[in-house]
């Protein structure tokens, strides 16, 4: 993995716009348990208390890596009626920086190390992934990422608050090259009207692929959100805190180019 040096300050804050309708893919949710009373946790959002694994097979390392992280790094939501406190949940007041499908983790540990001025929640539903994630967490020694097994407009929906998030990641999601696949996209101008009621005025949407189609879609979408202005003419360099995967690597040696946009709630 590329070292990675992290960005010049953080944008400004602000409002933001009237949340649209989105409707989310079904997850599975598993209600918060209520730690001891007085704890200083809100209520309404608790870190569980029970780390049992559920629902696909860890191996070892990610088993070892659940049981000693877990506690302070797993969150598993109802998502009903409830918002998140970042301060209850990370332990102090910084920029909050939402990642959408962090994967196996090794490249949100990068950006974390990159970015310790940042809070990260970093969204993930496939659980061997979550885990693998703490292992790569542990291994960078960070303690500013947060992962949140649930859907992704679920959580924009129902936990994040309006004009509240520094930025919103978006980093190589599933292309669904298959015509009859496309509709399965998650940039829609639904999702980016949504994505942008989140942050706050100057705060940052950032997205990269490299499927070109999806490039010049998630392009077109996002100039068509009147809250959002392109940083760039055209295409965004790549973000000196993100580094080269492997997978990306991979798209690079097959001869495609990767593509990087940046867009700034007005």
């Amino acid at each position: 993995m590329d070292s990675v040096d992290p960005d010049p300050g953080w944008p400004g804050t602000g409002g933001g716009p009237t949340v649209p309708t989105v409707e989310a893919r079904p997850v599975q949710h598993t209600r918060i348990r209520t730690g001891t009373p007085g704890d200083g946790v809100p209520a309404h959002f608790r870190r569980v208390v029970s780390f049992t694994p559920r629902g696909g097979r860890l191996n070892d390392v990610q088993r070892r890596a659940w049981e000693a992280h877990a506690p302070a790094w797993y969150l598993d939501v109802d998502g009903v009626g409830t918002t998140l406190d970042p301060v209850a949940l990370f332990g102090r007041d910084a920029p909050l920086v939402v990642e959408i499908g962090s994967g196996m983790g090794e490249s949100t540990a990068a950006m974390a190390k990159a970015r310790p001025e940042a809070n990260i929640l970093a969204i993930e539903v496939y659980r061997p992934g979550v885990a693998q994630t703490f292992h790569h967490l542990a291994r960078a020694g960070v303690d500013n990422v947060r992962v949140l097994r649930a859907d992704a407009v679920q959580v924009l929906t129902e936990l994040v608050r309006p004009g509240s998030l520094a930025e919103i990641w978006l980093f190589f999601p599933d292309p669904w090259p298959k015509t009859r696949h496309i509709k399965r996209r998650l940039v829609s101008a639904e999702f980016a009207e949504l994505a942008a009621s989140r942050l706050r005025r100057g705060g940052l949407l950032r997205m990269a692929t490299d499927w070109e189609p999806y490039a010049l879609q998630m392009l077109a979408v996002l100039g068509g959100v009147k809250s959002l202005r392109n940083v760039h003419p055209g295409w965004a360099p790549r973000p000196a805190f993100r580094p080269r995967t492997r997978f990306e690597r991979r798209g690079l040696s097959a001869g495609r180019e990767i593509n990087d946009l940046e867009f700034v709630r007005r």
